[in-house]
């Protein structure tokens, strides 16, 4: 499947969201009613355990991303595939505690609850979106990157992969690889930010199918046209220095 057919069928997930949300956040009850109250004395639930659990999944996320790091360093490179497969060894942590913070409230209070785990959960989706396209240099799907963490795809399903949490995650991917193509110049690898700037034009193509109604997203789908400059600026840069020829008849295929 395409990026941009992967954003089509995006759009009517995220519509339907959306929709649901617009009625949670009314004056009467509806589908999402109690979203974002914290817990009661009368609830027999304790945010406090909620939060152990978070903090549990960020140290793992950090570790994760140390790891990630590497790739960014002189050799790195070299060991992609190695540090890919350890950071799939971490998530394995990460779905244990993901199953352990789901017994810490009930299954249809997950909205009631999610922004203690929002910010994690978006850095655990980039972290994965990070790793496949390392491994394949494609876009990881909602419901791989659910698979990933262990998780539900469907909302109806109970803990699941909020859809505006997987695109967060996917638009940090975009900031790391812009990254990424620049620090691939330094190691003396010129064929990978060629790739890198048209996976990041294909995923801007994508973002622009969408119609984002969340405020904290749409600001961060700005950022992606920075991001975007950014590649196209290494791309330039390898062009007048004629490392862009060197570099496409010297990748056969490598990446």
């Amino acid at each position: 499947m395409s990026v941009s057919d992967m954003f089509i069928a995006l759009q009517g997930v995220l519509t339907a969201d959306q929709d649901i949300r617009e009625v949670g956040a009314g004056p009467g009850p509806g589908p999402g009613a109690g979203w974002g109250r914290g817990a009661s004395p009368d609830d027999g639930l304790c945010p406090q355990e909620i939060r152990k659990e978070v903090q549990a999944l960020e140290q793992t996320a950090r570790e994760i991303l140390t790891l990630l790091q590497g790739v960014h360093q002189g050799a790195g490179f070299q060991h992609i595939p190695k540090k890919c497969q350890k950071a799939r060894e971490h998530f394995g942590t990460v779905r244990t505690q993901l199953e352990s913070l789901k017994t810490k409230f009930p299954a249809d209070q997950y909205y009631r609850f999610h922004e203690h785990w929002r910010f994690v959960l978006q850095r655990l989706v980039f972290l994965a979106a990070f790793v496949v396209y390392l491994e394949s240099e494609t876009l990881v799907t909602r419901e791989a990157v659910a698979e990933i963490l262990g998780i539900e795809a469907d909302r109806e399903r109970g803990f699941h992969l909020d859809i505006e949490d997987y695109l967060s995650g996917v638009l940090t991917l975009a900031s790391e690889l812009a990254r990424l193509a620049v620090n691939s110049v330094t190691a003396g690898d010129y064929s990978r930010p060629l790739r890198i700037s048209t996976f990041i034009n294909e995923l801007d193509s994508g973002f622009r199918l969408l119609n984002l109604k969340n405020d904290s997203l749409r600001k961060r789908y700005d950022g992606l046209k920075y991001d975007v400059k950014k590649i196209e600026e290494v791309v330039y840069d390898l062009s007048i220095r004629g490392l862009n020829k060197e570099a496409t008849v010297g990748a056969g295929g490598e990446k």
